[in-house]
């Protein structure tokens, strides 16, 4: 299989493959590369409907040029927790952007969350994201009030009377509750114009279709979301509860009851 970095004329074919609908496993077989390649190259330059050669390749070449000198100051700063490879992470966290950006967060927005995401801790400070991100203050502060505002992040002061960003662990959950009030609140001005536009008039009933439509998701996505949250902790809680290999079970004899 061949090494090395994509050329231009391989982002050509990976173009024209998404072009005719290709699945990336039959691109990356076509160029010979694994799988993860294709996805990653698609993902971080526009996604499968966004993915031009040209501007593929040029924006990589910028990243080239401006990771050489990060690689070099980065050798002389200790290494990443738990032996984790720099490149890895920071391809990893670009990816990961890129998605987040496709669901509708700006660049700044995704950046942050994704650093809070892959924070071993859970939560960062301001001065913390402004040193991890290399931005602005202002830039950092205006992401958190977006993304508290999604309910996606919260605060709390930690025992040095600092203001910390934090992930919960139930995140998904309270974003999906968030969707869910936003959805309800359309569907009650969906049905607020049916009497404002006239029942029965062609507007009011594309009103009431649009209002029956959010009202089935919005109850849907809330059941889904409950559920989800039941199952997983229960599951949480039962881990925590079953005995490690060195803590014996009921049923099985300690040393003191056998004897010896």
């Amino acid at each position: 299989m061949p090494g090395g970095r994509l050329t231009q004329k391989d982002r050509q074919q990976i173009a024209l493959g998404l072009a005719d609908n290709l699945p990336y496993a039959e691109i990356a077989r076509r160029l010979e590369r694994p799988t993860s390649t294709i996805t990653r190259e698609v993902m971080r330059n526009g996604g499968p409907t966004g993915y031009r050669a040209d501007l593929a390749h040029r924006a990589t070449e910028r990243r080239t040029a401006r990771r050489r000198p990060a690689a070099a100051q980065g050798s002389r700063q200790a290494a990443l927790p738990h032996g984790r490879d720099p490149v890895a992470v920071a391809e990893y966290e670009e990816q990961f952007t890129t998605v987040m950006m496709q669901s509708g967060l700006t660049k700044m927005m995704a950046r942050v969350m994704v650093s809070l995401l892959t924070a071993d801790t859970g939560s960062l400070t301001a001065a913390e994201l402004v040193q991890r991100l290399q931005v602005s203050p202002a830039s950092v502060s205006k992401s958190i009030a977006f993304l508290e505002g999604q309910a996606l992040v919260r605060r709390e002061r930690d025992e040095r009377r600092r203001e910390r960003y934090v992930v919960d662990e139930d995140l998904w959950y309270q974003s999906m509750i968030a969707s869910v009030r936003s959805l309800t609140q359309q569907v009650e001005l969906a049905r607020q114009g049916v009497g404002v536009l006239g029942p029965g008039t062609p507007a009011a009933v594309r009103l009431e279709n649009v209002a029956r439509f959010l009202d089935f998701v919005a109850e849907s996505l809330a059941r889904a979301a409950e559920q989800a949250r039941d199952i997983l902790s229960t599951k949480a809680e039962a881990t925590a509860d079953e005995p490690t290999a060195d803590e014996p079970t009921e049923d099985e004899p300690t040393e003191d009851d056998t004897g010896s």
